[in-house]
């Protein structure tokens, strides 16, 4: 199933946001202005909604636009993040990148691709494990950097945090529940909840028990598929709601629907990037080299 949603669509869309002129962000992007309106009219229709008024008088975001807006900048800030950390001196011949599983895999589209077309004297391999396993990679030096969910247990490592994602609802569409635009832990008690096992990332996994504490949650649990597809068919079929970070409501199924919960910045999961402390010299160049170089 692909996207609607992928990184070079949001850098069009956020260049004509701020300029609210595609004139003006064609000359930015160096673009001429059919193709950059053309990809514009192609996201709206993909999205099925416009983003942009245009007139006589000019352009401006709908309101579409504007709850658009504040994601693209977001995608936009942790891409740069990235590759302020990954994109400059130091990087080794062949790149060796850890990926959480712990999130859609969305979260991390073209990344590799944008490192390597940054520095094509480089080539980027990518594993996607849970945190624990690719810290226990990164510190027996068969990766050079990990993205793991926080909190992880990194000890001895160095880690930057760069995004943390909300926990919403996914359930099925004709659930009662589905009516409601936001749910609370409180409404699921005697739901039969997809959940992780604690193996699979043990300290996000205690985290979370100590929040369901706080709140008396303790419902009716099922083994969580660890393969994202069966479980949203899962849930679709309603034998139970899954917890899941926000990433996972770019990722589609016919019978779904994702709800926000009261409790989800409370069971919030972090994005870190990790490194061994022995490249503390490469990070501060990557670091320093990268964001030198940012607008």
């Amino acid at each position: 199933m692909s996207n609607l949603l992928d990184s070079r669509s949001l850098a069009l869309f956020l260049a004509v946001a701020d300029a609210l002129s595609f004139r003006q962000a064609a000359e930015t992007l160096h673009l001429s202005q059919p193709p950059l309106s053309r990809a514009i009219r192609e996201l709206e229709e993909r999205l099925g909604t416009r983003l942009f008024d245009r007139n006589t008088k000019g352009v401006n975001l709908t309101d579409a636009g504007q709850r658009l807006l504040p994601y693209a900048r977001s995608v936009g800030k942790l891409l740069r993040e990235a590759e302020a950390e990954l994109a400059t001196q130091g990087l080794p011949t062949t790149l060796r990148l850890g990926l959480t599983s712990a999130v859609e895999p969305t979260w991390f589209r073209g990344l590799a691709q944008r490192v390597q077309a940054a520095h094509p004297e480089t080539s980027v391999s990518t594993l996607s494990d849970t945190s624990p396993r690719l810290v226990r990679q990164l510190r027996a030096g068969k990766l050079d950097a990990a993205f793991v969910a926080l909190p992880t247990d990194t000890h001895g490592l160095d880690v930057l945090e760069l995004d943390r994602l909300p926990m919403v609802v996914a359930m099925q569409s004709s659930h009662q529940l589905a009516k409601r635009r936001t749910v609370s832990l409180a409404d699921l008690a005697r739901e039969s909840v997809f959940w992780f096992e604690r193996a699979r990332q043990p300290a996000f996994y205690d985290h979370c028990q100590k929040v369901f504490s706080r709140h008396d949650f303790a419902p009716p649990k099922l083994k969580e598929p660890t393969d994202h597809h069966v479980l949203l068919g899962d849930v679709a079929s309603g034998r139970g709601v899954a917890l899941l970070p926000k990433s996972f409501t770019g990722l589609r199924r016919a019978g779904v629907v994702y709800r926000s919960l009261v409790e989800g910045e409370e069971l919030a999961v972090g994005i870190g990037l990790a490194t061994r402390r022995d490249r503390q010299g490469m990070r501060d160049i990557l670091i320093e080299a990268g964001t030198s170089g940012q607008p």
